[in-house]
């Protein structure tokens, strides 16, 4: 397997069929497991509740790796969280759309395995366990919206080194694919060719360099790649 970040040609990045812009969104706290893991702490100080609007971050490019390689591991011993996550790529702009019209501005879904440090909790994470350089993999195939089902009703899977490390679904998502469209525009624009993540479930099974990561999405494709250490992708 190659290790390279995300080859950006131009503004764009081809991914069959389609051209992603690069610009790819992180939706947290949209698996109701990781509500409920937040216990009697979602109602303490500063917060006093669960969020009310989408709790959305920007994954720095550094973070994106193209389809075909390598997560980086920095420390020797260190391992990572691995989440499957649906992403949706966007097909034409999409701003304050309706939860009817949503899914009219989707042009198809990605698998992604999207790596970080694993945390102690959910309340403002470290930018350095979620923004990680090579973190965060693309699939080499965009589906297409109309050859994929119901995207809230997906089967996902992680394997780690062959054995079925997490099983979870979009049916566990706390918005629905169309509503979190529509709840983002709301606030703002989305682009042709960006990528909106839908969100992973709590606690993903752990990866260390040399582990093999298989990301599978029923109706929309399975992703393969490797955790390796930093200085074994510097010489890839």
């Amino acid at each position: 397997m190659s290790s390279p970040f995300v080859s950006w040609a131009g503004p764009r990045f081809e991914v069959a069929p389609f051209r992603l812009s690069g610009t790819v969104y992180v939706t947290l706290l949209n698996h109701r497991r990781s509500l409920d893991a937040l216990g009697d702490a979602v109602a303490a100080a500063p917060y006093k509740g669960a969020p009310k609007s989408v709790v959305l971050a920007v994954k720095p490019r550094q973070a994106l790796v193209a389809p075909g390689g390598d997560v980086q591991i920095d420390d020797v011993g260190e391992a990572l969280e691995v989440g499957a996550v649906l992403g949706v790529v966007i097909g034409t702009t999409a701003c304050a759309v309706s939860e009817a019209d949503a899914l009219g501005h989707v042009a198809g879904f990605i698998v992604v395995c999207d790596c970080t440090l694993p945390r102690a909790g959910h309340f403002r994470p470290q930018i350095r366990a979620m923004a990680r350089d090579a973190s965060c993999v693309l699939g080499s195939v965009v589906a297409p919206r109309d050859q994929v089902g119901d995207a809230d009703a997906l089967a996902m899977r992680v394997f780690v080194d062959g054995a079925l490390a997490q099983s979870s679904s979009t049916s566990e998502h706390v918005r629905s694919t169309a509503r979190l469209i529509a709840d983002v525009t709301d606030f703002m624009t989305l682009m042709p060719g960006d990528v909106l993540l839908t969100g992973s479930a709590p606690d993903g099974p752990r990866a260390r360099a040399g582990s093999q990561i298989v990301v599978e999405i029923d109706g929309v494709g399975r992703l393969e790649t490797r955790a390796v250490s930093g200085a074994a992708r510097m010489r890839a």
